[in-house]
């Protein structure tokens, strides 16, 4: 046997091809020898072939293959031997379907920088090319955006956005509509004296936290009234831009707290728990927050400046973060006495501008960078499951959007969608 680690095309590896996948994707269990240099792609059309065999109606499509619960990205006989594993056993291969875009949508043209997206309600998205309503009430480009989901009706909508301009703004509005609607905020909220770079929602969607370049992090309500003491009529605004229109009252909001510890911008936050927030910082930091009483429970220093970070994982436990320089990393805030990245995501070219979670998904993950790509990342190997070079420029922001697809923005005033994504 050749021990080097050259591959044989000669050599074959006895495989037994197993999944978790539906009935009509299910392989014969019996083993059979398969050259020990085939790629997932080879694999890929073994399986095809053995579900063929079997009903004539399969529609033949890639596969992703793991060996002890890690993806094989190597040719087979490669893999094996980086991992210890003798060719001379029957090897259990289990086979899910590939993750990666069947579709590129036609990118919908702005008018300037795509800075923020937020994929988290599909209500209001129709496709990449139809605008259904125009968010106004900043003075400068807006930073981020977010919904709140507040289990209301299928037509009513609530959206808050962070600015340049030092300001949140709190919209509600409804979905119904069929033509672009110019909507005007109802609420503003004060009190950052210097940009505003990122707004997240708690899971009680009673209340925000936003992070700004004045270093710090600030909670607001987004209820409240008059009587409620954290907001005055500034303004009567109206709804419709013609003068015979109905006026509403737009109210203005002050901050509940304030956390303080960063010292540089707040790039960064995320509200996986309603008495926990998480917060990224160009001071190289990630920080735990208790809610009840705003001090800081956890800070992890990475050694870079952060642009982007999320929860998620198992029991959303884990947090993924990405800044100035092309590693997406992961931590687990409950592994005691390591600040230690647990994984370490190195094929962008770049910065790292944005990072999210699969909202149903342990594993997966989505980052964008400077570099002009979105990846899609699976825990279970190192490379990319795919790469969507949709962009001509710097990607600015990037989400999941109706499980299945993802929405991207950049610098070459594009929203991107690439759908068709299965993550079983």
């Amino acid at each position: 046997m050749d021990s080097g680690g050259a591959s044989d095309p000669s050599r074959q590896v006895r495989v037994r091809f197993v999944t978790k996948l539906p009935a009509p994707l299910r392989a014969p269990p019996t083993f059979i020898a398969v050259p020990a240099d085939l790629t997932r792609m080879g694999l890929s059309e073994i399986v095809n072939s053995l579900l063929l065999a079997a009903s004539p109606d399969h529609q033949a499509q890639p596969f992703d293959f793991l060996v002890d619960g890690e993806l094989v990205r190597l040719p087979l006989q490669e893999f094996l031997l980086a991992k210890g594993i003798s060719v001379e056993r029957v090897l259990e291969l289990e086979y899910v379907k590939a993750v990666a875009p069947r579709k590129q949508e036609d990118p919908c043209p702005h008018d300037d920088w795509v800075s923020a997206v937020d994929g988290s309600n599909p209500r209001i998205w129709r496709d990449a090319s139809e605008c259904t309503h125009i968010l106004e009430g900043h003075s400068d480009g807006i930073t981020s955006a977010r919904f709140i989901n507040k289990g209301e009706t299928e037509d009513r909508l609530h959206v808050v956005t962070a600015s340049k301009d030092r300001s949140l703004c709190l919209f509600k509005f409804d979905t119904s509509v069929s033509i672009p609607k110019q909507i005007g905020a109802y609420k503003i909220l004060r009190g950052h004296t210097s940009s505003v770079q990122s707004v997240a929602v708690d899971p009680s969607t009673n209340m925000i936290c936003s992070g700004s370049w004045d270093n710090s992090i600030k909670l607001w309500s987004v209820e409240g009234s008059e009587e409620d003491g954290d907001t005055v009529s500034v303004k009567k605004r109206r709804t419709n831009s013609d003068s015979s229109g109905p006026e509403e009252s737009q109210f203005q909001g002050s901050a509940t707290s304030t956390f303080l510890g960063h010292t540089q911008c707040v790039s960064a936050v995320t509200w996986p728990e309603r008495q926990t927030i998480y917060s990224a910082s160009w001071d190289h930091s990630v920080r735990q927050w208790d809610v009840q009483t705003g001090k800081e429970t956890w800070n992890m220093v990475s050694g870079k400046a952060l642009n982007c970070l999320d929860c998620g994982g198992e029991s959303s436990s884990l947090i993924a973060a990405g800044g100035s320089d092309p590693v997406l990393r992961v931590w687990d805030p409950r592994k005691p006495g390591t600040l230690a990245p647990i994984f370490q995501f190195s094929s962008h070219k770049s910065w790292i501008s944005a990072c999210k979670w699969h909202p149903s998904s342990w594993f997966h993950l989505v980052s964008s960078s400077f570099d002009g790509k979105v990846m899609l990342w699976d825990l279970r190997t190192a490379w990319p499951l795919a790469s969507v070079e949709s962009h001509k420029d710097k990607v600015l922001c990037a989400d999941w959007w109706k499980g299945d697809s993802v929405i991207s923005g950049g610098a070459d005033s594009k929203l991107c969608i690439a759908s068709g994504i299965e993550i079983v």
